[in-house]
């Protein structure tokens, strides 16, 4: 469960608008075995419900998504694991380019690795001016071939997406719009209040049109990644048992060590 046993995800009916919380703040609601199960499954459980015309995503507390959870990372270790959460991490992609619904993010802090993804995927993105987006795939000795690979490039120019997924530098909110990352920039305490006008505005348009537009946009998208999913997928995969990957997780396990020896 999410934090204080409470789902790693939530959902709250405003009208016909959906909210979609991420739920783990103690941890920078990076994600667990729970969360990324769960967002997997999510978008079809709003798109059945036949009340709903648009949805924000949004994090609770100071965070977005810090990317991947250190525990759970540990669980790719072994290559039942591996397969299991690039299985999962491929229909989390999917399962967001073809969600019908109008989607606005509210990005309320740090969106690093799959949080960054998963931010850049939705159809408005609105940044806190605290917030930022990194992807560190390849600095922890990982290939980016959770959607980054992908998307980035549909969105910003071949040199800026090289730029930042081998680098994994952090761009700030002003520049992500500047580039085409995101579409807004807000204070953090008049974020959602901009997302849901963002939200209000797409749920009044005529249901049909805005979706239908939406999938034909997606589909620029959907064509990369069948482009580059079999083999970003599979490089990633492989790339979790790599010495560089496996050095990194053990000068984790070793600075977590000398932490809880010290307290």
């Amino acid at each position: 469960m999410g934090d204080a046993d409470q789902p790693a995800i939530m959902i709250a009916a405003e009208g016909d608008i959906r909210i979609i919380t991420i739920n783990r703040p103690a941890a920078h609601n990076a994600v667990d075995a729970e969360l990324h199960a769960r967002l997997a499954t999510v978008w079809a459980e709003i798109a059945a419900d036949p009340g709903a015309r648009a949805a924000i995503l949004t994090g609770v507390g100071a965070d977005f998504c810090a990317g991947g959870d250190f525990a759970f990372m540990m669980q790719a270790v072994d290559p039942a694991g591996r397969w299991r959460v690039m299985e999962e991490g491929r229909r989390i992609i999917e399962e967001m380019l073809r969600f019908p619904l109008p989607l606005v993010a509210a990005v309320n802090g740090p969106a690093v690795g799959l949080g960054a993804s998963i931010a850049v995927m939705c159809d408005l993105v609105v940044l806190a001016d605290s917030a930022y987006l990194a992807d560190p795939h390849v600095s922890v000795g990982l290939v980016a071939g959770d959607g980054g690979s992908a998307t980035w490039p549909a969105h910003v120019s071949m040199l800026h997406a090289k730029e930042f997924l081998l680098l994994g530098d952090r761009i700030g909110s002003d520049r992500a719009v500047a580039m085409g990352l995101a579409n807004r920039v807000a204070p953090a305490a008049d974020l959602m209040t901009v997302a849901r006008e963002l939200a209000g505005r797409l749920a009044a348009l005529p249901a049909r049109a805005a979706q239908d537009t939406k999938r034909a946009l997606n589909l620029v998208l959907e064509q990369n990644m069948a482009a580059t999913r079999s083999y970003a997928l599979v490089a990633e995969r492989f790339s979790m048992g790599d010495d560089d990957h496996q050095a990194f997780l053990a000068a984790v396990r070793e600075r977590r060590a000398r932490r809880q020896a010290s307290s």
